[in-house]
């Protein structure tokens, strides 16, 4: 089988397509026939180094297929459709080794890619909206990358829930994109000379005092106006680093810019516990079928071109989610 593995830390140019074994299930364990992979920021982290991973490894977090062969203890028949994030031993790849655990039925109507391409970004916008910081009726809250895979669930769910939404986009196609996902305004954060001031004035343009929580995937480039956004004890949740890593902060600042709160969450802290998983997919998979969830897949690319995947993703020149076609 095809497998593609990132041989060494580095850029999209160590990604390398090699043929592999088949792998063989052992207990608690199943053989996926990959339909589609995920490419996600993590993968980009993962490979360059900046999260720790033995070298050479099969890259990719994310995928859907179907059942190809179980290990004992595996309650799974072949042909059945799955999906799973976090788990396996690689994504990217025709036959992926993933933990039962952490594999979630797909249902027939839902199609495989979408299923691919809804499970970590949907899982994050889920958790974020119903946990961390739950978004209530009546409340203002901001979205940075407002187009992203995240900011486009994140923008539905919490539109879902009662909230007004504004976010943040950096060109005129992803605006029409994010205010068709339900924001009621959007800030081309590309025409602003001084984002740290620019942001905070043109939130309160559009708000009373502020919002109440702000969703900054993006990190080092907007957690200044992000925190100048916030009204009085509102929340910063800070959950990505795609601008890159926010540095250490002084707790007083905080207390400077209302009494707000700040939480760096993950994903995984979220769907560790399996009956966990399973009912914040199942909302994500049920909400997609009745057609309430609108999930953008941006950009396809054949498995042997991983590479230019994560330089379309790196160079933020993507919509949605980024997917791999493999099955």
């Amino acid at each position: 089988m095809r497998a593609i593995r990132a041989l060494a830390p580095g850029g999209p140019e160590v990604l390398h397509l090699d043929e592999r074994p088949e792998p063989e299930p052992g207990p608690g364990q199943v053989v996926v026939d990959v339909a589609a992979a995920g490419v996600n920021f993590i993968d980009v982290y993962r490979r360059t180094g900046r999260y720790p991973m033995p070298f050479p490894h099969v890259v990719g977090t994310e995928g859907a297929g179907t059942v190809r062969a179980v290990g004992a203890e595996v309650d799974l028949v072949p042909g059945a459709p799955v999906a799973w994030v976090d788990g396996n031993q690689g994504s990217y790849t025709e036959q992926a080794l993933v933990s039962a655990e952490r594999l979630v039925p797909v249902p027939t109507h839902v199609p495989l890619d979408l299923a691919a391409a809804v499970l970590l970004q949907g899982l994050t916008a889920h958790y974020l909206s119903h946990t961390t910081a739950p978004v209530l009726p009546g409340q203002d809250v901001l979205v940075h990358a407002g187009a992203g895979g995240v900011g486009l669930l994140l923008t539905q769910l919490a539109v879902a829930r009662g909230a007004r939404v504004l976010t943040t986009v950096s060109t005129a196609e992803k605006e029409d994109l994010s205010r068709a996902a339900g924001a009621s305004a959007v800030l081309r954060y590309d025409t602003l000379d001084d984002l740290a001031a620019g942001l905070p004035a043109w939130v309160h343009e559009h708000t009373d005092s502020g919002v109440h929580t702000v969703f900054d995937g993006v990190g080092r480039s907007t957690f200044d106006g992000s925190l100048a956004s916030l009204r009085r004890r509102g929340m910063l949740v800070l959950f990505g680093g795609a601008s890159g890593a926010v540095p250490p902060l002084d707790p007083m600042r905080l207390q400077d810019a209302g009494s707000v709160y700040l939480t760096r969450p993950t994903l995984a802290h979220h769907v560790a516990d399996r009956e966990e998983l399973l009912e914040r997919s199942t909302d994500l998979l049920t909400a997609i079928a009745a057609g309430r969830l609108d999930v953008r897949i941006g950009a396809r690319f054949r498995l042997a071109d991983a590479a230019a995947a994560h330089r379309a993703l790196e160079g933020r020149a993507t919509t949605g989610k980024v997917l791999l076609s493999v099955g």
